[in-house]
This record gives structure tokens, sequence and C-alpha cells, in this order.
């Protein structure tokens, strides 16, 4: 487990470094496409990759800090006991969409990585590079499912998720 939360925090550092430099690329496109009139044909595809990479990293630390979008407005008002109850349910149903996105993400990926399929663009990459990251990242949330499963049944209390 400490392992895997080790795993965790560094994909949320390589998560927020990936979405600065796609900060960076886009900017520098902007500019070399207004100021000089110069477009790369990089920039574009390899911002996208590094959103993409970056969202998909960041999920399991968003689940582990109760980052993602939540409505607390009832939640509250019910104990602690089944507010840990509520939140095993909602992991469990979370493992089981994961699960789905894992197996079909993989489909896709292999069936990409076979054929040779590539994102057409000027710079031409294979298309499994932005669709790996689909299977591993699901696959990484249903571990950390998992994880706050057994933190919620033994009495650990999730964070408040409030921000």
């Amino acid at each position: 487990m400490k392992t895997f939360e080790t795993l965790i925090i560094k994909s949320a550092w390589l998560s927020a470094i990936l979405f600065g430099m796609a900060g960076i690329m886009l900017t520098y496109e902007v500019g070399a496409r207004y100021l000089f009139i110069a477009p790369t044909i990089w920039a574009a595809e390899l911002s996208q990759l590094s959103l993409i990479y970056g969202t998909l990293l960041a999920m399991p630390w968003a689940l582990q800090h109760r980052r993602h979008i939540q409505i607390n407005a009832i939640i509250h008002k019910i104990s602690e006991k089944n507010q840990r109850i509520i939140g095993i349910i909602m992991m469990i149903i979370l493992i089981i969409f994961s699960s789905y996105v894992v197996i079909y993400g993989f489909e896709i990926f292999l069936d990409s990585f076979q054929r040779g399929r590539t994102t057409g663009s000027l710079l031409d990459l294979p298309s499994w590079i932005a669709e790996l990251p689909v299977p591993l990242c699901f696959l990484m949330l249903i571990i950390q499912a998992i994880f706050e499963i057994q933190k919620m049944a033994i009495g650990i209390t999730p964070p408040s998720g409030e921000h």
C-alpha cells in the first residue's frame, strides 16, 4: 500500500508538470503562429498528449484526497457510519465503471498498437500513445478505490472534499 501511495504522489507531480508543459507548449505555439507566422508541427499534438496524460494520471490522487466534484448537501447531514457505507457503495460503483473502461480501453489500445494506427496529423504519432493511459490510469483508479474501501471499512473517515 505504501509503495502504491508513493506511486500516486509521483504520478500527481508528473501530472502537474505535464499541465505546466502543456501551457508552455501552447504559449509557444500561439507566439510562433501569430507573432512570427511560423506554426509548429508538434506543439498542439504534444500539448494534447500532456493534457490527456496529466488528467488521467491525477485521477487516483484526486480520489484519495476527495478532489473530484462532489455534492455534499445531504451526505453531511447523516451519521459518519452511514457516510462511510455510502462511500463504500460509491467506490464499488466506481470500480465497476472503471473496470469497463480498463477492459474496453485496453482493447482499443491493443487494436491501434497491432494495426499501427497513427494520428494522421503532421507529427503522425502512433495512436496507441494517446490511448495507453486510459486503461493504465483507470486501473490505478481501481486500486486506489480498493484502498479507500479498506480505509472506510476499518473506520477511517475519508477527507471531507470541501474545497
